[in-house]
């Protein structure tokens, strides 16, 4: 039996993306898994973009668009800065996102969520959803996963949060791959404060299992319960 394959139908692309203020900075995080419909393209993709020294992107959505997207808005933010011998501030990178994202709102494929810290208004967050909207919020998640997170931080998130408490929050990344077939691999954070960048790195077998997940295995095999084939 044939089966013919439409390359031109529309395919899924999943994925989870935060970002949280606190008092002194931001949290960004997401997950690792680039997908094309049910095919894994990439288990270990970095979704977090630098986009200056002090503002960073959360990319969801078409990887192409987001990434077009994020080059570009770096390109600019580069001229900006030459021109006026200072950082870009994080509103200015997250309008510089919206203004792509809006004009060419027919073409792209992707969600986005600036976050950054400047001396003039500390750290900030703004969702840049699918359209080209921007939306300033204490606290932003984005992505197939982010269905499962919203009662989640409307619990857990509040005001004046330490870093601890925030970056604590990487765990609702693993609540989403839990739940989320299109999300999953490792987690990424990025902490982005008056002190710098810190990166994080949380491979899967040290995040948290939840409600009926299963543990890591390094075969089927172990899954299975059956002995390993005999070598010949």
């Amino acid at each position: 039996m044939d089966q013919k394959v439409d390359l031109s139908a529309p395919h899924s692309m999943g994925t989870t993306i935060i970002g949280v203020t606190y008092n002194g900075g931001v949290v960004l995080g997401a997950d690792s898994r680039t997908s094309t419909g049910v095919y894994v393209a990439n288990r270990a993709s970095d979704k977090i973009t630098q986009l200056t020294d002090n503002v960073y992107v959360c990319r969801s959505g078409s990887a192409a668009d987001s990434q077009i997207v994020s080059d570009y808005v770096r390109y600019f933010l580069h001229q900006h800065t030459i021109q006026l011998g200072q950082p870009a501030t994080v509103k200015v990178a997250a309008n510089l996102v919206r203004l792509l994202s809006y004009n060419n709102k027919n073409f792209l494929e992707t969600g986005l969520i600036v976050g950054g810290w400047d001396k003039y208004e500390g750290g900030q967050i703004f969702g840049v959803p699918l359209g080209g909207t921007i939306v300033q919020q204490p606290f932003a998640i984005g992505g197939s996963g982010s269905s499962y997170l919203y009662g989640f931080f409307d619990q857990a998130w509040k005001e004046g949060m330490t870093k601890d408490e925030a970056e604590a929050l990487k765990k609702a990344v693993s609540l989403a791959i839990a739940r989320d077939g299109a999300s999953g691999g490792v987690v990424r954070t990025v902490i982005i404060n008056s002190e710098g960048v810190t990166r994080n790195f949380y491979p899967g077998d040290q995040l948290p299992l939840w409600h009926e997940e299963m543990e890591p295995h390094n075969s089927l095999l172990d899954i299975l319960g059956a002995p390993e084939p005999m070598s010949m």
